[in-house]
């Protein structure tokens, strides 16, 4: 059964034609990537489905009672509830449903001081029993606990549950919106560039999440690997149109390399057979003998199919030219600290750099990875210790930031030439067309451009001009998959020394020959790659070698929330990328919780498992008595006597109170039951 249908669709912007046509069906479990250029339509597909965007032509069909939810990539979000209860009361009907409640027994409780009719006395109570049964299915199926687990999960503290959604910056507002979305389990979810503002656990905790939801949901993403791990239908806005591929990313590059080996060899054996009725055309034309062939080849030549050779999508290329010469250790940190107040982000970090090597610097956020690098950079000063560069190094720094930091109202092109004053014109024309950046589009003024074009001309002016050290700060934030991929690339011919943060980890994956982990205030050096860091975690975890493994492999920040508003990172024992420090192996923190189970028992806490079959019996037990007072209640001839009326009333209400709070015992229960058998 479909979801949605799209029925010749179309959709424009000015001259620019975004879908024409779009015939579409969305299945009840369908895992789709939409994938494009930036600006291609990708968010406008989204915006159509979730109401946003009204299609100019068509026809776009929701299953009747659709349950949708759409994140987009910008949310304006006050403050006035808590995380906690902005997540809870997300799900749709549950904040009308306790306003319906409220009203109804208030109403109850006039109609009983009034004395009504017992037949309005019984419509009322109907009622009443009917929206507790609907309060205590929402109850047990949104839970507190789960709410609770999605918020964790994504990053947050218990600490953060309380706090108003107004004291978050962005991109934690974002992580709210995310965890709102994953507790309401719509039927169809549609997540626009979800990991922008997520670390490298919380990507993975996301990603587990979505490999166990099975409902449908449609993802933009530059993450090659998350994609890949996600997605098993790919929705691709190429040159000629929207095509429609099964599989995953790979298998879609897989696919649409086989297309243009079967165009182009349709396309040669056309042009052969076409050349072949010309030549025979033309060869025996005049000759009146041939002329009934002549008519027959002429017929066959009009009828002759045009095949449309493949078109390939243009992609920024970029290929580094040789950086000067520098000393074998380019940078050293000696003894680097920073504060914020009574906040420490970094404490004592030393750390060398050899000439050549490509290091990607990993951790939660709020851990002081982009502090770091701000440091080495030259942007901000340390609190103690110091960074010292070696001789003859000529350093290039691209910061988050510097996208929005370009000049409004100068061109493409003076903005680029800026920073090589040295450079030709024909040279800075060649940069910027390896960025997609050619003929009049180098006259647009920045502040006409998108925040990819932008994000592109800030690269452009970067690599210009590297230098033989780059540092980045998450330099694939603004770029689509394609540019990603691209990026990394060209970084890959880059002979200086690169340092980057990234959350990207097909990006980390490609590029990083050296891992730095920032968490606790310090960095954990690894000499190897990503999946050799991994490696290296697993085994020494698998091991058995507790607190001294993940001394090696670094851990999760325990420090406080940063001024700008970002709560402190959750301590996420299932995340490999921030493993927790001060923990032993999986049988010695079963073995734990074991113990604090019995230690429970001891002190009269029971065990949990037979807590919550206790708890299950006399819910159970309350339902069957509660149905037998509504069908009571249902009979008129029972309000002929006054007294027993009354009296079934109050026993209606006094068991209804007793059935809630045994429902929220239920889920403690259930909660700390779960937490043994982790």
């Amino acid at each position: 059964m479909s979801l949605a249908v799209f029925e010749d669709v179309s959709l424009s912007f000015g001259k620019k034609t975004i879908v024409d046509e779009l015939g579409l069906r969305i299945g009840t479990a369908d895992r789709i990537g939409l994938i494009g250029p930036n600006g291609s339509g990708k968010t406008s597909i989204m915006r159509m489905l979730a109401a946003e965007q009204a299609p100019d032509g068509g026809q776009i069909s929701l299953r009747k009672e659709l349950r949708l939810g759409y994140l987009p990539q910008d949310i304006a979000l006050s403050g006035g509830r808590s995380l906690l209860s902005f997540v809870r009361d997300s799900v749709p009907g549950r904040a009308e449903l306790d306003d319906t409640v409220a009203r109804a027994e208030a109403e109850l409780a006039e109609a009983e001081r009034d004395d009504r009719a017992e037949e309005e006395m019984m419509a009322i109570v109907e009622r009443l029993s009917e929206l507790h049964e609907q309060v205590t299915h929402y109850d047990m199926h949104y839970t507190e606990h789960e709410a609770t687990r999605i918020l964790s999960g994504l990053g947050f503290q218990t600490s953060d549950l309380g706090r108003d959604m107004g004291e978050f910056s962005g991109g934690w507002k974002m992580r709210g919106v995310l965890a709102a979305l994953l507790f309401q389990q719509p039927d169809l979810l549609l997540l626009d560039e979800p990991t922008n503002h997520l670390d490298m656990p919380s990507v993975t905790w996301f990603g587990d999440f979505l490999k166990q939801y099975e409902r449908a949901f449609i993802l933009i993403c530059h993450d090659r690997e998350f994609l890949n791990e996600q997605v098993k239908r790919i929705i691709s806005f190429e040159p000629e149109g929207v095509r429609l591929y099964s599989g995953d990313y790979e298998s879609y590059l897989r696919q649409r390399a086989e297309e243009e080996v079967i165009l182009e060899n349709k396309a040669k054996n056309i042009a052969r057979e076409r050349e072949q009725a010309e030549r025979f055309i033309n060869r025996f034309r005049a000759q009146a003998n041939k002329a009934r062939a002549v008519q027959s080849r002429v017929k066959a030549l009009e009828k002759m199919e045009k095949v449309e050779t493949f078109q390939k999508r243009k992609v920024m290329r970029f290929k580094f030219p040789p950086t000067g010469r520098c000393s074998n250790e380019p940078v050293l940190v000696q003894g680097l600290a920073k504060s914020y107040g009574d906040h420490q982000v970094l404490s004592g970090v030393d750390l060398g750099v050899r000439r050549g090597e490509k290091i990607g610097i990993i951790g939660v956020n709020g851990a002081g990875k982009t502090t770091l690098l701000r440091i080495m950079a030259g942007e901000i000063e340390p609190s103690a210790g110091q960074v010292q560069f070696g001789h003859n190094v000529k350093a290039g720094y691209y910061a988050q930031h510097h996208a929005d930091t370009l000049h409004k109202e100068s061109t493409i092109f003076d903005e680029v030439a800026g920073e090589a004053e040295d450079a030709t014109i024909t040279q800075i024309r060649t940069v910027l067309g390896a960025f997609l950046f050619s003929d009049d589009d180098v006259d647009k003024k920045i502040g006409v451009l998108s925040g990819g074009e932008r994000a592109r001309v800030a690269l452009a002016k970067l690599l210009i001009n590297p230098g033989n050290l780059l540092m980045m700060d998450e330099p694939t934030n603004h770029l689509d998959l394609a540019s990603s991929e691209a990026l990394a690339d060209s970084l890959g011919t880059y002979d200086g020394t690169l340092i980057f943060v990234s959350h990207n980890r097909s990006f980390v994956h490609r590029l990083a020959t050296r891992i730095w982990n920032v968490a606790d205030g310090t960095v954990e050096p690894y000499p190897g790659t990503l999946d050799e860091y991994m490696d290296a975690y697993r085994t020494a975890l698998a091991e058995g070698s507790g607190d001294g493994a993940s001394k090696r492999m670094g851990g999760p920040p325990t420090t406080k929330p940063q001024t700008t508003g970002a709560p402190r990172q959750a301590k996420q024992a299932s995340q490999p990328e921030a493993p927790r420090r001060k923990r032993g192996s999986r049988a010695e923190e079963k073995e734990r919780k074991r113990r604090e189970a019995e230690a429970r028992r001891k002190n009269g806490g029971g065990d949990p498992a037979k807590k919550v079959r206790d708890l299950e019996s006399k819910i159970s037990r309350l339902k069957t008595a509660q149905k037998e007072r509504s069908e009571l209640l249902a009979d008129p001839e029972v309000y002929a006597n006054k007294a027993r009326s009354n009296e079934l009333i109050q026993a209606f209400k006094k068991a209804q109170a007793e059935l809630d709070l045994l429902t929220e015992r239920w889920l403690e229960a259930q909660a700390a039951l779960e937490a043994t058998q982790d």
